[in-house]
């Protein structure tokens, strides 16, 4: 495992989403992901998920909306956002790009 993941190394397409990049670092209990979106603005929000991790992130880059269950918030770069255990939650870009930086505990499995 890494300790150092340095500037735009480590960035892997998510699926099979062109427009969609992640770079992921971790611990034993923690983990730290940069994600960039480019297909932006989206027209309408991703499809809501929800995860039992909790998960605090902060947007590097571009605005967004963001939906936890029934709530709606509007998000600018510079902005931090959480999000509980196992609650709906989505995102709908408002600018070409957006990159959030997302912390997981504990860490997403689903993502190694």
């Amino acid at each position: 495992m890494e300790e150092v993941v340095k500037n735009n190394s480590g960035f892997e397409q998510v699926g099979s989403n062109a427009s969609l990049h992640r770079k992921v670092i971790h611990l034993d209990k923690l983990m730290m992901t940069v994600i960039e979106f480019t297909n932006g603005p989206m027209t309408v929000p991703d499809p809501p998920h929800k995860h039992p991790h909790e998960q605090i992130s902060y947007v590097a880059a571009g605005s967004l909306k963001l939906f936890i269950e029934d709530r709606e918030y509007l998000l600018n770069e510079g902005d931090v956002f959480k999000v509980a255990s196992n609650l709906n939650h989505c995102i709908q870009t408002l600018t070409e790009k957006v990159t959030l930086v997302d912390g997981f505990a504990p860490i997403r499995e689903d993502f190694l």
